[in-house]
């Protein structure tokens, strides 16, 4: 992840925490992050991974994209790939790309996965959006609290009420996927 991203990440986290009138014990408690953790995250001292900046975001009452969309702070309509703000976990090597211009009225956000790879998110990191999941090309597990899903390429699964996530990828060869978030759960939760 590039310095700049690093920081501007950091302080996104910060403002939403101060915005939200939260203590770093508070924000520890509510995620399960070490207050320790947490600070050299917002320093910019720590590079995080997706599932600490999918609970962060959880306790915090927001997405991840909805984290990184105000980290980017675009205001254009147009967003070129060469400007779209790639992030990789630094522990799986998941490889996320915020596709759509940030505040839209849905988020589109391709994601690679590498063999074998694995990203947890809690329950609440489902809440605040309604989601679904396009595969693009490889296969695609994702565990929707106790229900397994298996998805091809071209398979699109929309999500039920908020449960805990995960995306795996159960192939020898990348998975590319779309995520769809779009405000509200609707009458599903």
């Amino acid at each position: 992840m590039p310095d700049d991203l690093t920081e501007e990440l950091a302080a996104t986290l910060r403002a939403v925490r101060t915005e939200r009138e939260l203590t770093l014990n508070a924000l520890a408690t509510r995620s399960g992050v070490s207050r320790a953790m947490i600070a050299k995250i917002e320093r910019g001292a720590a590079q995080p991974t997706a599932a600490l900046l999918g609970r962060l975001a959880a306790a915090l009452g927001i997405t991840l994209s909805e984290l990184f969309s105000r980290t980017e702070k675009d205001s254009r309509r147009l967003i070129r790939r060469a400007d779209q703000a790639v992030w990789i976990d630094p522990e799986t090597g998941y490889r996320r790309r915020s596709v759509s211009p940030p505040g839209g009225a849905a988020q589109l956000v391709e994601v690679e996965l590498p063999p074998g790879a694995s990203v947890a998110c809690p329950a609440d990191a489902f809440a605040p959006a309604r989601h679904q999941i396009y595969v693009l090309d490889g296969r695609l597990r994702f565990r929707e609290g106790d229900v397994v899903h298996d998805l091809d390429a071209g398979d699109c699964l929309e999500l039920g009420p908020p449960a805990p996530g995960e995306y795996h990828n159960p192939a020898g060869q990348p998975c590319r996927y779309l995520v769809i978030l779009s405000p509200g759960r609707g009458l599903r939760g």
